[in-house]
């Protein structure tokens, strides 16, 4: 990964606004192998955010799309034997063709395959791994997991982990939570937004890695982390707005999709918020 920094903090919100308008711009073609469960609500937050999705699953051919898509999501969420083997095509395409591709690695830690799989891919050296403190954590070897896909674990835990991943791997580690940590090599940014109902919809989370994975693709010269980081602001700033009008996790579903479609640039410029975590809190697991 080169340059791996991020811009200046007050300068993150400009760039989100001008990759939004690069993505709306470009429509990025974005390969998805994810959850079964959620392919229809992560192909529609692609859409309504203005990129567009392709979920193709199958060996013999996602080593081929991975190649060509301009960006790829994996997410473990339902590994069926078929869909491992087009993980780990895909995942060995977008390497051998430098498409920026997204890890999701869903659920690890107890479960022994995805686990095994999630090292395995790994080993890919994705541009981003994207998952909650305790699949972090456990993807550096330093827990066992949480509770299928809820966090045993607060994101500030999962700093050292996300640390040694950066080392070793040379990804961006983005960590999901109350407030979003993303975490590169030298520098932990702090992304605000978003909201609890995010949690009681099934696919949130996997939207978001989606949704990376989608900003990656049109970053140009800005680096890997300050796109990761844009993502997470933009979706925060959609969950904000779907939820000033959601009577619930259903209609917040809809809601969010909306929202993602009327995001600007100029709401981005405007409202999207950032910190910074001090080199302590790597060494304490405590954000600043």
């Amino acid at each position: 990964m080169n340059a791996p920094f991020f811009e200046p903090a007050p300068d993150l919100a400009e760039v989100t606004a001008d990759l939004l308008a690069r993505l709306r711009e470009r429509t990025p073609l974005v390969h998805c192998i994810t959850n079964g469960v959620v392919q229809g609500f992560t192909a529609n937050a692609l859409l309504a955010l203005g990129a567009a999705p392709a979920m193709v699953d199958i060996t013999g051919e996602a080593g081929v799309f991975a190649r060509v898509a301009d960006a790829l999501l994996i997410n473990l969420g339902t590994p069926a034997p078929e869909h491992r083997d087009a993980m780990r095509e895909a995942a060995a395409g977008a390497r051998a063709a430098g498409t920026p591709w997204v890890l999701d690695p869903v659920a690890i830690g107890t479960l022994p395959i995805r686990t095994a799989l999630a090292h395995e891919l790994l080993a890919q050296r994705p541009t981003a791994v994207r998952g909650n403190a305790s699949e972090v954590r456990a993807l550096a070897g330093h827990g066992s997991g949480g509770r299928g896909t809820d966090s045993a674990d607060a994101p500030a835990a999962a700093l050292p982990s996300a640390a040694a991943l950066a080392r070793q791997h040379g990804a961006v580690i983005a960590i999901s939570g109350p407030a979003d940590l993303v975490h590169t090599t030298d520098a932990t940014v702090r992304v605000l937004g978003g909201d609890p109902l995010l949690t009681r919809v099934t696919g949130g989370g996997c939207a978001l890695g989606a949704v990376v994975a989608a900003l990656l693709a049109v970053r140009g010269e800005h680096a890997p982390a300050t796109a990761v980081a844009a993502a997470h602001a933009l979706y925060g700033l959609a969950a904000t707005a779907a939820a000033r009008t959601a009577a619930g996790p259903g209609s917040f579903a809809a809601a969010l999709l909306d929202a993602l479609a009327r995001l600007t640039p100029e709401n981005a410029r405007r409202d999207a918020r950032f910190g910074r975590a001090d080199s302590s809190a790597l060494a304490t697991g405590v954000p600043a």
